[in-house]
């Protein structure tokens, strides 16, 4: 029996084609660049929202859940850092603005979105740190968001540590 080869040689191994982001994620970018640009140009809340409504691609946002993080973290800003600062390795305000408005982000989706789960939180805001931060800077937003989970959601963290443990 006598093995029929092709004359097409087989393509490379193709890179993965980048995820389409979903509505939610889109509307974390959009509050991360409005959080970026309030810190840096101290623009009212106001400004700061109309202008990124008016961003190219904000349609494919989920425009409700970019208002409630913006909005939300604005006026939570103050507990929220209270909140990071146990986890932190210096003041709140030496970190770099990408990385404190992820942050920020980050504590306020744990705090104020239970249905959420928090891996989720902790897995988006690493990837708009990476996206958007230094080099390493998602390292440093994964390990204080990692803590903060397990004080503001003891029992699901604990919960899926325990899971972890068993597959092992």
């Amino acid at each position: 029996m006598t093995e029929s080869t092709s004359s097409t040689p087989t393509p490379p191994n193709k890179a993965k084609a980048p995820v389409a982001r979903s509505p939610r994620r889109r509307a974390r970018e959009f509050a991360l660049q409005a959080l970026y640009q309030w810190r840096l140009s101290g623009n009212d809340e106001a400004a700061v929202e109309a202008h990124l409504r008016d961003s190219e691609g904000f349609e494919k946002a989920d425009r409700d859940f970019f208002t409630h993080l913006l909005r939300g973290v604005l006026a939570q800003r103050e507990t929220l850092q209270a909140r990071l600062q146990d986890f932190l390795d210096r003041p709140f305000g030496e970190l770099s603005p990408v990385e404190a408005c992820v942050l920020l982000g980050g504590a306020f989706e744990l705090a104020n979105y239970p249905q959420t789960p928090y891996r989720v939180i902790i897995n988006e805001s690493i990837e708009l740190a990476k996206s958007f931060g230094g080099t390493d800077g998602h390292k440093y937003v994964n390990g204080v968001l990692d803590k903060l989970a397990a004080r503001l959601r003891p029992v699901e963290v604990e919960a899926k540590r325990a899971t972890r443990g068993k597959g092992r």
